[in-house]
């Protein structure tokens, strides 16, 4: 694929699926305790073998119940949480997903009084024992500490460039370079969350890849 071609597809890929799936469940992401959790619930929900819009409606039902942070995730009771995650769609897991929720929420009040900065602190800095201390968290596995990094590397940016094997899955079928520093080098670090979620969508979505491949030959028909 030539350089211009390139700029293209990033561009067409970041206009037509540019948005984090943070900003998809009302999240507004930034360093500090509520949004970061948000996110790691956000990230539980995921990961789990269910559709991505089911996921992130059930992450907007559970903080319109009012479990943002850790203390109101614990503090609300199993059925709270099972009807919101049934609210948002989310039947399939409900019953295990509203046990593993309170028991994360437990460790996270427990090891981090509440706040995930706690963790990161912990971590060094180090994406991979980041990634190792999310595993610890009950429901969180590899594939959600995978989301939970590839957002949180708008906040904390010694994460950048987080792309993980999904995203590099969603590069490759749209021609896209697979080296991850050449990859991220194709925008801004502002931008690698969104880029990394739109490659995401792109690798789960055959018609992401078929809508960016169009927009493209669209867009160069029309300059021609």
């Amino acid at each position: 694929m030539s350089r211009s071609d390139t700029k293209a597809t990033v561009r067409a890929l970041l206009d037509g699926q540019g948005r984090t799936y943070a900003e998809e469940a009302g999240i507004r992401l930034k360093d500090t305790p509520q949004p970061l959790y948000e996110l790691l619930v956000l990230a539980h929900l995921l990961s789990a073998r269910i559709r991505a819009d089911t996921a992130v409606a059930a992450a907007r039902a559970l903080f319109a119940a009012g479990m943002r942070d850790a203390r109101h995730m614990s503090d609300a009771d199993w059925q709270q949480r099972v009807d919101a995650l049934g609210k948002g769609g989310y039947r399939r897991y409900d019953e295990r997903t509203a046990t593993q929720l309170g028991r994360a929420a437990e460790l996270v009040l427990d090891a981090y009084g509440g706040d995930l900065r706690r963790m990161h602190e912990k971590s060094g800095g180090d994406p991979e024992r980041l990634r190792a201390l999310l595993q610890e968290v009950p429901g969180i596995g590899p594939a959600g500490a995978d989301i939970f990094l590839r957002e949180a590397q708008g906040v904390w940016p010694e994460l950048a460039p987080y792309l993980d094997d999904r995203t590099l899955d969603g590069a490759e079928r749209l021609g896209l370079p697979t080296d991850r520093e050449e990859l991220a080098g194709l925008v801004g670090r502002k931008e690698l969350p969104a880029l990394a979620a739109a490659l995401v969508r792109a690798a789960l979505d055959r018609h992401v890849v078929d809508d960016v491949r169009e927009t493209v030959n669209e867009t160069q028909g029309g300059s021609g």
